[in-house]
């Protein structure tokens, strides 16, 4: 059970550290020119939806981690 619950939370946080960089991508910051994400305003907000989701999932693995101990 506790395997999974580490899982569930490392998928979260995978979840926000992509979120971050979709959203800065979306921005213009990182990634190459050439990408059909740079500086596209959509990816910024697709990028931030991704990190709330992110933080959902990883907040849900935390609450079942402390459920289980």
């Amino acid at each position: 059970m506790m395997r999974i619950v580490r899982l569930v939370i490392m998928v979260g946080v995978a979840l926000i550290v992509f979120g971050i960089i979709f959203q800065f991508q979306g921005r213009g910051v990182v990634g190459p020119e050439s990408s059909f994400m740079y500086y596209n305003k959509n990816w910024i907000y697709y990028g931030i939806g991704i990190v709330i989701f992110g933080v959902m999932v990883c907040g849900g693995g935390i609450f079942a981690y402390i459920r289980t101990r």
